[in-house]
């Protein structure tokens, strides 16, 4: 799972993120607001973390800019503010948790799992029945306990596909979770991914459904 911390703390961003870390996330620091914004722009997230008084851009802005544009991606805040004006703002501009300071670490890491359980996201080891595996921790898919080393967009296909089984997915799905915003795509490429999970997965798990997207069977 890839965390996006946003913090101006250096010391206690440095301390959550050695502790997510050690729980196999990949957190990528943020020490102001439009800083936090330009990696979100270079990269996709599956959570966020975030302090509220940041330099250049709140931690609430920002938060609002990314669900004014359709961006759905878990937030969680962690925040000196106890008062309900602010908490409450905080949830109308579109966060799902948040944890006052001082952060417990164990408690963070509980109230991820929880979210990540509420939202859909893996999280335990997944096993297929052709002997294909997925870590969601360490986004790496294996085959019969070899690991095949699988490029990084395929991989957020996969995930993409795990939480929408027997649903259907739709290019803009894809689109939101392979590219970022500022990103270029073509329908080549979309192809491209959609055949190399195929052959991970078989033909048929995942089927063609015109002008929509695709139906996802495994």
């Amino acid at each position: 799972m890839k965390v996006l911390l946003l913090e101006d703390d250096k010391l206690f961003a440095q301390t959550v993120e050695d502790f997510l870390e050690e729980e196999g996330f990949c957190v990528d620091l943020a020490y102001d607001g439009q800083e936090a914004l330009n990696k979100n722009y270079e990269n996709n997230y599956d959570l966020y973390l975030l302090d509220i008084n940041v330099p250049k851009l709140n931690g609430l802005d920002f938060l609002k800019e990314l669900r004014d544009i359709q961006d759905t991606t878990p937030a969680i805040f962690l925040t000196s503010y106890k008062d309900k004006e602010t908490l409450k703002k905080g949830f109308i501009n579109g966060a799902d948790d948040y944890l006052t300071k001082p952060v417990d670490l164990d408690e963070l890491l509980l109230r991820i799992h929880s979210l990540f359980k509420r939202v859909g996201k893996q999280w335990c080891m997944v096993e297929l029945s052709n002997g294909i595996s997925f870590n969601p921790s360490t986004r790496r898919v294996f085959e019969h306990g070899i690991d095949l080393n699988v490029p990084i967009k395929v991989v957020q296909l996969f995930e993409l596909c795990l939480e929408n089984r027997n649903n259907i997915v739709t290019k803009d799905m894809i689109v939101s979770r392979l590219w970022a915003t500022n990103e270029e795509y073509s329908e080549g490429a979309i192809r491209v991914y959609i055949n190399n999970l195929k052959k991970l997965l078989g033909k048929d798990a995942i089927t063609n459904i015109k002008g929509v997207g695709y139906k996802v069977e495994f």
